[in-house]
């Protein structure tokens, strides 16, 4: 019997973006847009072409890159937007256009302020633009979840006579139950039959998306919409990897029905995501939290040792969680080093193992046990790492009790070391504040965050920035990595502008002001 294959439509990248702080640059798109191919994902949402000429240049670099899975720009069901999709992809080796208009009353009534007959003709419209771009077209219903069947089938009906190929129906504001989900993916399935595929694309609000998803799997939808980690708009969106595992574990119900993921990706691709954004799955998380395959309790630890189903219903190997027996510390060879990076499933230049073994075997100095999300955080750090303008050589702080906060900072730009200070109303103010003298560039900090990688004291320090330069938007990220959270700092505020920098036209073009210090 041949396999029901349903398509994973990951959208971490344009509907994950959009979680509070979750922004990423050109670069950091690109590599997670890499991961998501190793992984197996049928259609990567490299993001909405439309919205900014960055996220137009993220999704053309990844049509450059990406050979393997479809690459899609998000378009509203406008001209403009639909062109500037069309163009974005048009170096894709398989490209799709997903286009979409609200049919909700609320929304038809508030937000488009359109009868229902204008929104039919705008979808129809907008279906028959993008297929002179690609023939592979996707519609959605926006707030499908609160529209009317009758209109859902009419508009449906119209937009595949136009020519739509993939048919969208989202719960946009999570509002659905599983059992509705059902129903309505069931009666929608027989009315479009095989004339198009059906989708789906659940939120989060009421914790329901994947359950949804899962139900209108099982009702007919033959792709599922969802993101690494679950990220996205308030809530987020459902969990890739907890819709692919459940379709795995579960073949008593989901019978011949799989997905083109390879699973022992899933891990690695949870860990990349949440280090470039700064948003840890909470220890809970099913599937990629850090506790997922953890037992304290003494009942539950025996059970698992002498009969490993007792109380795990999936394998940690199956989802990429390694258990390889080599332990790395300050006496580890590189090429220990290289094998373990390769077994945590990493793909690096020669150049970028030798970066990340240097950064390793500081770490390692300064660390009695180095883990495995060491190893990852330090890849992860490498990978994305973006053209560095300016580099920190060192730095001495003054922030003893009662005196004022000091930092003195050095800077290596264009092969000459720059050193000055700064008082500030806080340590890492004077640390900043000091780079902006040296740069001659100005910071607005928007957002610190600072999380241990491992546990421990000496546990490694990762530093996520939010910052506008020149008050200039959107703001950028920036990651630092060291034990000493101030140094981690200091990279983290480097590496934001670095990343500003690389965002500008001309790379690396310094304010003047700079080569006057």
């Amino acid at each position: 019997m041949s396999k029901d294959i349903i398509r994973i439509f990951d959208t971490t990248l344009r509907d994950g973006e959009q979680s509070p702080g979750a922004s990423m640059n050109v670069e950091e798109k690109v590599q997670i847009a890499l991961q998501l191919q190793k992984l197996g994902v049928d259609i990567i949402e490299a993001g909405f072409a439309a919205a900014s000429p960055g996220d137009f240049e993220a999704i053309e670099r990844i049509s450059e890159v990406v050979d393997k899975s479809v690459v899609c720009s998000l378009a509203r069901a406008l001209e403009k937007d639909i062109k500037a999709a069309g163009e974005s992809i048009k170096k894709a080796k398989h490209q799709r256009i997903h286009t979409f208009i609200a049919t909700s009353p609320i929304h038809m009534k508030y937000k488009l302020r359109m009868e229902p007959q204008e929104v039919i003709k705008r979808a129809v419209e907008a279906v028959k633009y993008a297929k002179t771009f690609t023939d592979d077209v996707e519609f959605s219903c926006e707030d499908a979840g609160r529209s009317e069947m009758s209109f859902l089938k009419e508009i449906l009906d119209e937009v595949i006579k136009a020519g739509a190929t993939t048919l969208n129906i989202p719960d946009t504001v999570g509002y659905r139950f599983p059992q509705e989900m059902e129903a309505m993916i069931r009666e929608l399935k027989e009315f479009v039959g095989d004339r198009a595929i059906l989708s789906v694309h659940c939120h989060n609000d009421l914790g329901l998306a994947v359950a949804n998803s899962l139900a209108s799997v099982l009702a007919g939808a033959r792709q599922v919409e969802c993101t690494i980690n679950g990220l996205g708009e308030r809530a987020g969106n459902a969990a890739l990897e907890e819709v692919v595992m459940a379709i795995k574990v579960r073949k008593d119900i989901f019978k011949n029905m799989d997905t083109n993921i390879n699973t022992k990706e899933i891990y690695p691709t949870s860990k990349l995501v949440s280090n470039i954004t700064g948003i840890i799955p909470q220890p809970n998380k099913a599937i990629v939290g850090k506790n997922a395959f953890a037992h304290e309790s003494g009942i539950h630890q025996d059970g698992v040792l002498k009969h490993q189903e007792t109380y795990e219903i999936m394998r940690a190997e199956d989802i990429g969680l390694d258990k390889n027996a080599i332990v790395l510390g300050k006496h580890s060879g590189r090429h220990a080093f290289k094998k373990k990076i390769e077994d945590l499933g990493y793909s690096l230049s020669e150049e970028e193992i030798n970066e990340a073994f240097m950064k390793f075997k500081e770490l390692a100095d300064k660390k009695k046990e180095i883990f495995d999300d060491d190893i990852r955080a330090l890849v992860a750090d490498e990978i994305v790492k973006i053209p560095q303008v300016y580099e920190l050589v060192r730095m001495q702080l003054n922030d003893c009790t009662g005196g004022v906060p000091s930092a003195a900072v050095t800077i290596r730009y264009q092969d000459k070391e720059i050193t000055d200070a700064a008082i500030g109303d806080g340590t890492i103010d004077a640390i900043f504040k000091t780079i902006d003298r040296i740069s001659g560039i100005r910071g607005l900090l928007k957002d610190y965050r600072v999380n241990a990688v491992t546990q421990g004291k000496d546990a490694l320090a990762k530093v996520v920035v939010k910052v506008v330069f020149e008050e200039e938007k959107p703001a950028v990220m920036g990651h630092g990595l060291s034990i000493d959270t101030m140094l981690a700092s200091a990279r983290a505020y480097i590496s934001a502008l670095n990343s500003y920098l690389s965002m500008k036209e001309g790379l690396g073009k310094i304010n003047p002001q700079r080569d006057s210090i």
